[in-house]
């Protein structure tokens, strides 16, 4: 088996820590960990959830702690396991500030950041945080050519519709002179693939079935050969739904339709469920998961 598996915990907070739960993942063979992100949600809004639209959203939904504290936490107790914002809101942020995040966490890690990014669904939530959420991917795409300016240059300045400023420095600098790859996490538009193909290094869709994965890879495609990109450099990593995609099959299946990676939805809440889960989900999921992996010579 080539395709990756990676797992993805709603709630991080203290009932289910990430510095236990991602150094148990990275032990039993995953290959990366990802946390969600809203900062705030109002009492009441008029936004629908696309996650389950027509219905309330999940209580979860405003119990999140922060994503780069908590991958700052499973970085200081993981070697080698990926670290993904899975999703970052990003023009919810000051560029300036979330570049000292993202490149922090990814100097503790060494080079382990996967950047997801989204441009958010609640406009309430949004315009609070002083989004212009009619523009809201310019401005995301905005935002993330500042996060690469201070990330990439030495003394950055930059002029733009939303963000100014004057040369400065900002450090420190990512593990890597190119910073963390920059992963979408849209789905269901035709934009999303010009953008993943146009200033992206990822797709990781959230994925209900393994026909609209199928189909998503194939306008993925579509899009890398009229743009001339070579698509082996997009990292297509689908994020199953919760209580969706646990089996071997169903990892085959979404490896036959065009995945580098599965993400798979952590259920369990409570620590001692966690690590019950994530044993059960390594037995079926990963080749070589009969023991944990053996704690490197500095580990």
């Amino acid at each position: 088996m080539s395709l990756k598996i990676g797992v993805f915990q709603i709630l991080p907070d203290r009932r289910g820590d990430p510095a236990i739960v991602a150094k148990a993942a990275e032990d039993l063979g995953f290959h990366s960990y990802w946390v969600p992100e809203h900062a705030i949600m109002p009492m009441s809004f008029a936004s629908d959830y696309v996650g389950d639209p027509g219905n309330p959203p999940p209580d979860y939904l405003w119990q999140m702690p922060d994503p780069w504290v908590a991958l700052a936490r499973a970085a200081a107790t993981t070697r080698s396991i990926k670290l993904g914002s899975g999703i970052c809101l990003v023009p919810e942020h000051n560029p300036l500030i979330l570049a000292k995040q993202v490149a922090s966490v990814d100097h503790y890690s060494h080079g382990r950041v996967q950047f997801g990014i989204g441009a958010g669904w609640n406009r309430e939530e949004s315009e609070i945080l002083g989004v212009d959420f009619d523009h809201r991917w310019t401005q995301t795409r905005e935002c993330v050519e500042v996060m690469r300016k201070l990330w990439r240059e030495d003394a950055p300045a930059h002029s733009g519709r939303y963000y100014n400023f004057p040369a400065l420095r900002s450090y420190p600098k990512p593990e890597t002179s190119a910073g963390p790859p920059v992963m979408f996490g849209s789905s269901g538009s035709a934009r999303v693939f010009k953008r993943v193909v146009s200033w992206g290094e990822g797709w990781i869709p959230v994925m209900s079935s393994i026909d609209e994965f199928a189909a998503g890879c194939r306008e993925l495609n579509a899009a890398c050969a009229a743009a001339g990109r070579d698509r082996s450099s997009i990292h297509v990593a689908p994020f199953a739904l919760e209580g969706l995609f646990r089996s071997a099959a169903a990892r085959d299946e979404i490896e036959a339709a065009g995945a580098d990676e599965m993400i798979v939805w952590i259920m369990a809440r409570e620590l001692d469920d966690i690590l019950d889960e994530l044993k059960q989900l390594a037995e079926e999921l990963l080749d070589d998961a009969s023991e944990p992996r053996a704690p490197d010579d500095d580990d």
